[in-house]
């Protein structure tokens, strides 16, 4: 096997930021519900309520902020935005040691942890394009991808046992302390980083700025059709996502850790996924692996609705997991570096953000309302429209060649 081609020092710094923060984020999944329920006695409603707020007004805090760190260094605001998210989860732990913690504070905490990571994604996303010359973008974001389904392949069953030992709340300290780390490894990719274009020419933002993203999402026929895919698709994805938990934990009876290994340990696929992905496009072009990757990680969703007990349940559950991580694996890096070649230098940020307001949301949205359909219908039921919807979502992929616009 060839050697890790290498993507210079500042880059590494960058990846680093990234895992740091994203296996500190992994390790505390689920802490806050745990928190609601355990600490402060939260019922269901509450519970909800915290899942809801952290996605849907955090989305609405970060939109006027796209435009505005298109006129700034992207490199401060990154770590403006994580020393964000440390000040804020770090004050949990210290309210719970003072017994001054509140179900208020939780809500304020998701909301400003859903802001400023929305923040730093638009900003590491535009930053990023100055790191990384553009023929190495793939290779970027498929180290990034990797990085991601190893943390989320490690980190929930790592911090389950944390849980378990010390607490949720200590998990919630470090994914604090991860984003202290983040700031820090940011801050030694050095200061070299160019002013944005524009910024000295347009240091006030009107009000219409904020739809800007849209706008040229919308009219740019390279972006708009993805656009509506991958926001259908990760909303459908995760709108199902508690009413699998509710047929397996509840319905079909599988203990706790069956249920979290039958999502664990398909996570390799990510691995595989985006290993191969610079591999496919080399051989057959971007356009043709990211219209097969996405037409086959449509297919998997409606299987779901077939769960049945004991290890054959099991087994399928994690077969299909595998196939459809394994699918966004490949889709996922080539569709990222296909975006930012077709986005303008100075609108990457607000672009990136419009795109991750829009699809928060809809996760949001169509989780309460797959809620409600699982209600009236049964989580079986509501599994298998989803899936039915899933198997369209392919028709909103681009079908003209996807020829990289690097002239920008």
């Amino acid at each position: 096997m060839g050697a890790r081609r290498s993507l210079g020092r500042e880059f590494a710094w960058l990846w680093s930021a990234y895992a740091i923060s994203t296996f500190g984020t992994r390790l505390a999944f689920g802490a806050f519900p745990l928190i609601a329920i355990l600490v402060l006695h939260a019922g269901a409603a509450e519970v909800a309520a915290l899942a809801a707020a952290g996605l849907a007004v955090g989305a609405a805090v970060a939109l006027p902020l796209g435009p505005w760190v298109d006129f700034r260094r992207k490199r401060p605001v990154m770590i403006a935005m994580d020393l964000a998210r440390f000040t804020a989860l770090i004050s949990i732990p210290v309210a719970y040691a003072l017994d001054l913690l509140t179900f208020v504070q939780l809500l304020v905490v998701s909301v400003v942890v859903s802001a400023a990571e929305i923040t730093f994604g638009a900003a590491g996303g535009a930053f990023l394009t100055s790191l990384v010359p553009p023929q190495d973008l793939l290779v970027a974001n498929g180290r990034f991808e990797a990085t991601t389904w190893t943390a989320t392949m490690l980190g929930p069953p790592v911090g389950g046992a944390a849980i378990g030992l010390f607490g949720p709340v200590m998990t919630v300290l470090a994914d604090a302390v991860s984003h202290l780390l983040s700031a820090a490894a940011i801050r030694a990719i050095g200061s070299k980083e160019a002013p944005p274009a524009g910024a000295g020419a347009r240091p006030r933002l009107r009000a219409g700025d904020v739809l800007d993203g849209w706008r040229h999402i919308l009219a740019e026929p390279a972006l708009r059709p993805l656009f509506f895919n991958t926001v259908l698709v990760n909303g459908l994805i995760m709108a199902t996502s508690p009413l699998l938990a509710v047929l397996m934990l509840g319905q079909l009876g599988f203990a706790p850790w069956q249920y979290g290994l039958a999502f664990a340990a398909p996570c390799i696929g990510g691995l595989i996924g985006s290993r191969l992905a610079r591999r496919l496009v080399a051989r057959y072009g971007s356009h043709r692996v990211l219209l097969t990757s996405g037409w086959l990680r449509a297919c998997w969703l409606l299987a779901l609705a077939f769960t049945g007990p004991g290890a054959a349940g099991l087994l399928l559950v994690m077969a299909v997991e595998l196939g459809l991580i394994t699918c966004m694996g490949v889709f996922n890096p080539v569709f990222v570096t296909y975006r930012l070649d077709h986005i303008a230098t100075d609108r990457i940020a607000r672009t990136l953000s419009a795109w991750s307001v829009t699809s928060k949301a809809t996760i949001a949205a169509l989780t309460a309302l797959w809620g409600l359909l699982a209600g009236l219908t049964g989580p079986r039921t509501a599994l298998a429209i989803a899936g039915l919807l899933m198997l369209a979502t392919p028709l909103l992929l681009p079908r003209q060649s996807l020829t990289a616009d690097r002239a920008r």
